[in-house]
């Protein structure tokens, strides 16, 4: 089973990591994190469990919620050590996490039970010593037309023999139509 690393938003139009704001401000889901901050080792060889997954957006998702999501990661994740990438389309999520197992087996649970995800489907996961695919990304949203591009980006600078094995998996699925099962009829 190929790991992967983001989750799905559709037809968002945000490319780009949406600005922090302040804890109050973000605090839209309601989801309290611990406060202990782990640093995100960037560019360092560590022990970093992936996990991959995908699930199928509640109807009531729209770009404000994508965007809420998005800015509860990006405060809520460099305290917890966990990087990763989220792509949303065709009402699709598909993540890829990367941290510390305890940490992002916790988020997958608080995931599960959140009701904006249906039909969840963890894809892979994984925990080795390498460097973090997305370093610098808390989490990052990526439109699902351009989920390719980044793919491709990653691909350029993985230097680990199993993630540019695991990036080529992906961009080969992405090319045969292996994830259009995931769109919605």
């Amino acid at each position: 089973m190929p790991e992967h690393t983001g989750l799905c938003y559709p037809e968002s139009g945000v490319t780009a990591p949406i600005p922090n704001q302040s804890r109050d401000a973000a605090m839209s889901d309601g989801i309290e994190e611990p406060n202990d901050e782990l640093p995100a080792d960037q560019g360092l060889l560590s022990l970093i469990y992936s996990l991959v997954y995908c699930s199928r957006a509640s109807p009531d998702i729209d770009d404000a919620a994508v965007a809420n999501i998005i800015r509860a990661a990006q405060r809520d994740n460099p305290r917890q050590g966990i990087t990763g990438l989220l792509v949303f389309g065709s009402g699709i999520f598909f993540q890829w996490l990367e941290g510390p197992r305890e940490r992002v087996t916790a988020l997958m649970g608080r995931l599960r039970n959140d009701t904006r995800h249906n039909s969840i489907v963890q894809l892979s996961d994984s925990e080795e010593v390498r460097e973090r695919l997305f370093p610098d990304w808390d989490m990052e949203l990526v439109d699902s037309d351009d989920i390719r591009a980044v793919l491709e980006d990653a691909l350029s600078t993985a230097e680990d023999p199993s993630h540019v094995r695991t990036l080529q998996t992906l961009i080969k699925e992405l090319d045969d139509g292996g994830f259009a099962s995931l769109e919605r009829a």
